[in-house]
């Protein structure tokens, strides 16, 4: 999945807030239900303009990200 179709970042669209594509929901949001403890179908429930795809794309590539900052 292109990061195009993962999320979007625009001025007009919740203040420039990083939120999925096609969506205006931030993706602090899959990350602070991850924190709280509820699971990925959760968020997916409360969120369902977000694809499971979208979610899961944008876990893998937080964490690539993460690992090449260590690296």
């Amino acid at each position: 999945m292109k990061k195009e179709q993962i999320v979007s970042q625009d001025s007009d669209v919740m203040h420039g807030t990083l939120v999925f594509a096609g969506t205006r929901v931030p993706v602090e949001s899959l990350i602070q239900h991850l924190i709280a403890g509820d699971s990925l179908d959760v968020f997916l429930d409360d969120f369902p303009t977000v694809s499971r795809e979208q979610a899961v794309a944008y876990l893998h590539k937080t964490l690539e990200f993460a690992h090449a900052r260590v690296a």
